[in-house]
């Protein structure tokens, strides 16, 4: 993720902002049994395809917070691990 995010950092060059790098990845980061099934199919799977890139474009516009160290700490300590 860290590395999609400083992707994002050159859009000015390869115009690939978070939302497009989001467009593109989501479908893999957050791979859907659901919407590979036959069930799935054309208005729904594109709303479900749109939630993930949603999740992904959060997920890159603050890579730094949810993959810090403190956060990682905080974590660790309200779930009781050492």
């Amino acid at each position: 993720m860290r590395h999609l995010a400083r992707l994002a950092d050159y859009c000015s060059i390869t115009n690939m902002h978070t939302k497009n790098l989001a467009i593109v990845w989501a479908p893999n980061l957050l791979r859907s049994k659901q919407i590979e099934s036959a069930c799935f199919s054309g208005t729904a799977a594109f709303m479900e395809v749109r939630i993930q890139s949603v999740v992904v474009e959060f997920i890159l516009n603050h890579v730094d917070v949810l993959f810090s160290s403190k956060l990682s700490s905080v974590i660790r300590e309200g779930a009781g691990v050492s």
